[in-house]
């Protein structure tokens, strides 16, 4: 055979040569307005971006970092990027500052590109930046702001006069594309190196019809951040097969996507469940409906049931789960029904489509007791949850290898259980679990349990101590506008839905839940924020 190493640039060269007039549609951060054009063009304007930056003396393995929502020239700069052998380094704005600073200097980036917005944060911190050698604000020199910041340009100046031809090099297909953090829920972030053949390997798995299955008949609303989990492969996945691909920019309101799915005739969408609670909201507010959309593909965090049944019946779209991590390129599971499972009642169908789902083909699953032990596959058994495969991570970036088994597993950090048909189901976070009169109680499937009630936006559960139990649960809700639920309601509507040991000892309602950069309830700012606070039962014995 012939050994063609890979590189990622040739997906958008593949675009623009057999599906160059498919448009690439963004809705613009500077004015809100539609933007089109089509892979031709972008593949033009991507060549004009790399020959820019070969005159920076960008070379192979520099760090170059992005900090940007999803729009049509922070696409570009991923390809640009990666096509010469440098590293693109996606920056979450929505962390913390001195996280940004921490991994902005972790990496040693050169180049950073932003949207403007992100200029006033970036002017804060350019003085704990000394890595950072020059400024590209993604945009024109009409919306282009005035800053303290140094050798900074506007992106269109910066293509305007290059060549639209540039000769990819090539180089080992083990070569570092791009680079991702993650959120650091505990301690600093750690740096995920994804390469050329991993990104290859992840695309062309979630390409496959029992997976997500794009197509060039397809148009996808690509909501889930280019700056998360490797934009869960779409920016790569999209051009390989000449899909439609919708932007959304920075406006990821109700409102603003339900005009993109309608507009644009989009078939597919893929986001955290956060993000289909407010279209769900939005289309029961304007009585619309979704004539095009056939699939959402959520992941992140579990989804709860009402939002599966809601697109279901409402809406004739199918809520697919999928489960993985920054570490896993990000795809480890997806969960569709297998043929015979169609015979079963609609209950029980969604009982199964809320779980994580089977692993996709490259990625390998157990689940282990304390001491390593492979447990059963029998839906009971609960252990930590390992993988391993092909875009799975060996270790952290500038660290030693962290993985178990002599490096050929990956601990993800999750409790699990796996059934006999492979479905496998999150039960907490190995550090979320409750443990109650020495037995383990599920935060996440009390959460679940709790989110199904009609008046609960949003709810999470943490363990508080107990004189006798040691921990029991404690129920932090949300409620929607304007709600009236109690937590005697609450109280009882959970009474069929759990284990009665499991019902929390206590409710309190708030009008926020912490989040985390990537859009999961944050424990750690939840405890410091009920770090003082007692259970009942805990303040009668005190």
């Amino acid at each position: 055979m012939q050994d063609e190493p890979l590189n990622l640039a040739f997906a958008l060269e593949h675009a623009a040569r057999f599906h160059g007039h498919v448009e690439i549609v963004t809705r613009q951060v500077d004015d809100g307005k539609i933007h089109r054009y089509t892979y031709a063009d972008s593949l033009r304007r991507t060549k004009k971006l790399a020959n820019a930056l070969r005159k920076l003396d960008v070379q192979v393995g520099d760090r170059i970092a992005t900090m940007a929502w999803n729009t049509f020239r922070h696409f570009e700069a991923w390809y640009a990027i990666a096509g010469q052998g440098a590293i693109c380094h996606t920056v979450n704005p929505r962390l913390f500052e001195q996280q940004i600073e921490f991994i902005i200097n972790h990496a040693e980036d050169s180049i950073l590109f932003l949207d403007a917005q992100f200029v006033p944060m970036l002017e804060q911190l350019q003085e704990k930046l000394p890595s950072i050698k020059h400024y590209i604000v993604l945009t024109d020199e009409a919306h282009m702001p005035t800053t303290t910041l140094p050798k900074t340009v506007a992106y269109e100046t910066l293509i305007q006069d290059e060549p639209d031809e540039f000769d990819w090099p090539t180089f080992p297909e083990e070569t570092p594309s791009s680079l991702c953090y993650t959120s650091g829920t505990t301690g600093n972030p750690k740096g995920v190196i994804y390469t050329h053949r991993s990104n290859f390997l992840h695309s062309y798995a979630i390409n496959c019809k029992d997976v997500i299955g794009l197509a060039a008949t397809d148009t996808v609303l690509k909501v889930v951040p280019m700056f998360h989990a490797n934009s869960w492969g779409f920016a790569y996945a999209c051009p390989m097969v000449g899909s439609k691909l919708v932007l959304p920019g920075s406006q990821l309101d109700g409102e603003s996507l339900y005009e993109l799915l309608d507009e644009e005739q989009v078939t597919i969408s893929a986001a955290v469940p956060t993000v289909w609670n407010m279209l769900l909201a939005h289309l029961s507010d304007s009585d619309r409906q979704l004539p095009y959309l056939q699939e959402v593909f959520v992941g992140g965090s579990a989804v709860p049931r009402r939002v599966v049944e809601s697109f279901d019946n409402e809406y004739e779209v199918t809520v697919v789960h999928a489960w993985g991590m920054t570490e896993m390129s990000p795809i480890g599971t997806i969960c569709r029904l297998k043929p015979f499972m169609k015979q079963f009642d609609y209950q029980r169908q969604v009982d199964i489509r809320l779980k994580q789902g089977t692993p996709v083909f490259g990625v390998a699953m157990k689940i282990v007791d304390d001491d390593g032990n492979e447990l059963p596959r029998d839906g009971l058994a609960v252990g930590r949850l390992l993988v391993k495969g092909p875009w799975i991570v060996k270790r952290y970036y500038k660290e030693p290898d962290n993985a178990v088994d002599d490096g050929s597993w990956f601990d993800t950090g999750d409790i699990a259980t796996i059934d006999e048909y492979g479905y496998m189901q999150i039960t907490d976070r190995a550090k979320d679990l409750i443990k109650s009169g020495g037995e383990w109680i599920s935060s996440v499937d009390l959460e679940n349990a709790a989110m199904g009630h009609p008046q609960v936006a949003l709810a999470a559960v943490i363990g508080k101590f107990h004189p006798k139990w040691e921990e029991r649960p404690l129920l932090v809700v949300k409620p929607i506008d304007n709600s009236t639920v109690s937590a005697s309601e609450l109280f009882d509507y959970l009474t069929d839905k759990v284990a009665k040991w499991w019902l929390p000892d206590d409710i309190a309602f708030v009008d926020d839940i912490p989040l985390t950069a990537t859009g999961k309830i944050s424990k750690v700012q939840l405890r410091e924020q009920f770090h003082d606070y007692e259970l009942p039962e805990a303040r009668v014995s005190s």
